[in-house]
């Protein structure tokens, strides 16, 4: 009599499998599947039994693919609130667009059958706050490229570590007395850690919720007063709680940061959202996944223990994770209908030209190479050479390679890139892993800043393209019904 087969082990690729969510997750994964372990430093760590680690910058989409090789699954539980680099210029949602990007299309080239996605739940509302939009946005971005993608959507995490509960745990712990503003009565659908990983695993592989929006929410809908009246009970503290109309979201997002010492690029925009109703949607939730068995209370007891067993009597503060001495400068641009990336690439070396002469001039090869070289001397200050291999009409890659503002002892991936994002008219325009010439103190205050500047006329270069070419269209239709 032959023996039935062993079912084979799936390959899941796991982003941030050192983080809050993703170490969690990881040993309920390898009960049943080989894991690679996606992390930035992850070949400094060991591999163990189903477990093989994998060093992964996701703002290289060379890494990506790289991190994705051999993967029947990916789980991406990537956010990009902190700084990445020494110096960081542009909006964490516009890095967030990058590293979906990356992501998405490593994806797609490696044959991967499904994209798992920890989101937000996204509310009816005419105006999302900046995260929420961002957490969408990346939705869309996962799936443009038809890779399947599952997203579980889920409110506020209750754990031990993470983002939203030791945010709300420490403001309940250190302020006796609390005065609560207006978002602290709205309602949302807390789920505790336990029951989003359950949710997470059981969408792996699963054919039903393959191409899904998936809500997941606990046993309560509550508000974040009523958390808090809760939380002081786990912790045996009665603090004084009184309502008030008058403080603002703005002003709230500075004491909460400066009460809880978080850093303010991941409590701002975490603050801005408390304005919206979060809550699970009874149209988007699935039986299997969506409902959590733990109460909040529960969920709250269990992790205050958690975290007293982890850090012991020692109160650590929040250390910020080692970023290279680099620049990481990204911005966003709106192209003219019909325009990609690699036009955009073009019309930026030209407009430079044009718009700083007799000051700057540019060169280009017949390989696309450019060089942007000081008018009076003919020195360069940067040159750039183009990737043919890495670009296509959607991405234009240009890697630093010399120049006054060029370091070549310092300097290893260096690197300009314009991408455009999938299904829009907007265009990012990225500055990656770059080390500069001048000393940083000099360098932070001129050079930097003058990017900044030059990607602003940039953009408002742009913006009159494109009204030019709105305010033509009628005249030409006009001129058409008149001439018919």
């Amino acid at each position: 009599m032959e023996t039935a087969k062993k079912k084979k082990r799936p390959v899941v690729a796991l982003t941030g499998a050192s983080g809050y969510i993703g170490n969690n997750l990881l040993e309920k994964l390898t009960e049943y599947a080989n894991v690679i372990a996606l992390s930035r430093n992850g070949d400094d760590k060991e591999d163990a039994e189903h477990v093989f680690w994998r060093s992964c910058d996701l703002y290289s989409m060379a890494d990506a693919e790289k991190g994705l090789e051999g993967a029947d699954i990916a789980v991406y539980l990537v956010h990009s609130m902190l700084p990445s680099a020494k110096l960081t210029q542009g909006s964490f949602e516009d890095m967030d667009v990058i590293l979906a990007d990356n992501f998405a299309q490593a994806a797609k080239k490696k044959g991967v059958k499904q994209i798992v996605y920890l989101s937000g739940i996204v509310p009816k509302a005419d105006k999302l706050s900046r995260h929420l939009r961002s957490r969408l946005e990346v939705e869309k971005i996962l799936g443009a490229y038809g890779v399947p993608v599952t997203t579980i959507r889920a409110a506020l995490i209750v754990g031990p570590k993470g983002s939203s509960f030791p945010i709300l745990a420490k403001l309940v712990r250190r302020l006796p007395v609390m005065a609560l503003p207006k978002w602290t009565r709205t309602k949302t659908h807390p789920i505790a850690l336990p029951d989003v990983l359950h949710a997470l695993n059981k969408s792996i592989d699963n054919e039903k919720l393959k191409g899904k929006a998936i809500d997941v929410g606990g046993p309560e809908v509550m508000t974040y007063k009523e958390m808090m009246i809760q939380t002081a009970e786990a912790m045996g503290k009665q603090p004084r709680l009184f309502d008030v109309p008058f403080i603002t979201v703005k002003l709230s997002r500075l004491w909460v940061s400066l009460t809880t010492q978080s850093p303010k690029e991941m409590v701002y925009p975490l603050i801005e959202s408390l304005i919206h109703p979060m809550t699970a949607s009874k149209e988007r939730m699935e039986e299997e996944v969506s409902r959590g068995k733990m109460s909040f209370k529960e969920a709250a007891e269990w992790s205050l223990k958690e975290e007293a067993e982890a850090s012991g009597s020692s109160k650590k503060k929040f250390q910020a994770p080692h970023v290279q001495k680099d620049v990481r400068s990204v911005q966003r641009i709106c192209l003219p209908e019909g325009k990609d990336a690699s036009w955009a690439a073009k019309e930026y070396a030209d407009w430079l030209a044009r718009k700083f002469r007799p000051f700057l001039k540019t060169e280009v090869d017949h390989n696309h190479n450019y060089k942007i070289k000081l008018n009076q001397t003919g020195q360069p200050l940067l040159k750039m050479s183009f990737s043919s291999d890495r670009s296509s009409d959607q991405r234009a890659l240009y890697y630093l390679t010399g120049g006054l503002f060029f370091d070549a002892r310092k300097n290893e991936r260096g690197r300009l890139e314009f991408r455009k994002i999938p299904n829009s008219q907007e265009c990012i325009v990225a500055i990656h892993d770059y080390m500069p010439s001048l000393p940083w103190f000099i360098y932070k205050y001129t050079q930097a800043k003058v990017h900044l500047f030059v990607m602003y006329l940039f953009r408002k270069h742009l913006q009159s393209m494109i009204k030019s070419t709105e305010n033509r269209i009628p005249r030409v239709r006009e001129h058409v019904e008149g001439t018919s």
